[in-house]
C-alpha cells in the first residue's frame, strides 16, 4: 500500500511583476509564469542502513507522486507498484522560502539494491531531468518491441496532437509548459500532464499509468509537446509503448535509439504534416494530402 502524504504547496502558477514594451509607451503589468520549484528525492532499502538521496528534480508542483514513480520506472529501479513501499511527498517547514519539497520513497525487497545509484546526489534541471545518468543501462535491459500491428494515419497523428494542446491548460495561461498524453492502441488517452520540464512531463503521465496498473502499454502512443532527445526514447521504450510523435524534432540520439529499440518516431507532427524518421507501425498519409517538406523550424 503506498501512503501518499501530499505537499499542502500544489500551485502550478505565479504572478510576475513585468514591463510591456511596444510600439506605444512602456507600461507596467503583470503576468502568470509557470512555477518550478525543487523536488528532493529519496530512496530506502531494506538492505540499506541509511536514507538514499537520489536526486534534486526541478519541476512545477502538482502530481508529484506520479512524477517520482515514472523516473523511477524509466530509470529500471521498479517495475510494478509491489516495488514500492510508501510514497510521502512533504512541504518545506519554512513557508517564507522556496525550498521546494522532499519525496520519501521505500522501496519493497522486490527491488535488486545493484540498480540504485551510489548515494552521490544529483542537481537536475527541468530541461534535464536526470540527464541519463541511468538511461543507457536501462534501455540497455529492455528488449526491441517491435509492435507492427498498431496502424495510424496521418489524421490520426493530427487528431493525437490537437488532443494534447486542447489538454494544456496551465500552458494556456502561461506558454511556458510542456506537456505529454499517453494514447492506447483504441485511441483513448490513458492521461496527460504538464511540467515546466518536457522530461518531468512524461515522467508524471507514465508514474500515473504505473500506479493504476497500465503499463507496460502494448501498442501505446506517447506524444510529446516538445523535441525528442535519447531520454524521452528511454522512458517510452520502458513504458512499453509502440511510437513517439513528437510535436518538435528528434535528435540524432533519438532516431538512433528508436530504431535499435523498434520504436515507431514521428517529429514535426503537426497541421496535418509530419515526418517519420523510424517507422515500425504502419504509417499512411491522407489520401489527396501531399507529404509536407522537412520542417526545420521549431
Amino acid at each position: 500500500m503506498v501512503e501518499r502524504k501530499e505537499a499542502a504547496m500544489n500551485k502550478t502558477v505565479a504572478i510576475a511583476a513585468i514591463k510591456r514594451l511596444s510600439d506605444r509607451e512602456p507600461r507596467t503589468d503583470q503576468d502568470l509564469v509557470a512555477v518550478e520549484s525543487p523536488l528532493t528525492l529519496t530512496v530506502t532499502h531494506p538492505s540499506f542502513q541509511d536514507v538514499r538521496p537520489l536526486g534534486v528534480l526541478m519541476r512545477t508542483p502538482g502530481d508529484d507522486e506520479n512524477l517520482v514513480l515514472g523516473l523511477l520506472h524509466a530509470e529500471g529501479i521498479v517495475r510494478t507498484m509491489a516495488d514500492i513501499s510508501s510514497v510521502e511527498i512533504d512541504a518545506a517547514t519554512d513557508s517564507s522560502r522556496d525550498d521546494g519539497a522532499t519525496a520519501r520513497v521505500a522501496l519493497a525487497s522486490t527491488v535488486d539494491p545493484g540498480v540504485l545509484p551510489d548515494g552521490r546526489a544529483l542537481l537536475t534541471t527541468s530541461a534535464c531531468g536526470l540527464c541519463g545518468r541511468l538511461s543507457v543501462h536501462a534501455l540497455d535491459r529492455v528488449p526491441p518491441s517491435r509492435d507492427r500491428e498498431l496502424q495510424l494515419s496521418a489524421a490520426d497523428l493530427s487528431a493525437l496532437t490537437s488532443r494534447l494542446r486542447s489538454g494544456q491548460a496551465i500552458f494556456a495561461e502561461t506558454g511556458g509548459l510542456h506537456a505529454a498524453a499517453l494514447f492506447d492502441r483504441a485511441g483513448d488517452e490513458v492521461g496527460l500532464a504538464e511540467d515546466v520540464g518536457r522530461h518531468n512531463a512524461v515522467d508524471k503521465v507514465v508514474g500515473a499509468a504505473l500506479r493504476t496498473g497500465k503499463l507496460p502499454l502494448a501498442g501505446g502512443v506517447l506524444v510529446v509537446s516538445g523535441r525528442v532527445a535519447f531520454e524521452i526514447v528511454q522512458k517510452a521504450v520502458m513504458a512499453g509503448v509502440a511510437a513517439i510523435v513528437a510535436i518538435g524534432a528528434p535528435s540524432s540520439l533519438a532516431v538512433e535509439a528508436a530504431r535499435a529499440a523498434g520504436l515507431t518516431l514521428v517529429g514535426f507532427a503537426r497541421d496535418g504534416h509530419c515526418n517519420v524518421y523510424v517507422e515500425v507501425t504502419s504509417l499512411s498519409g491522407t489520401a489527396g494530402t501531399p507529404p509536407a517538406p522537412p520542417d526545420r523550424h521549431r
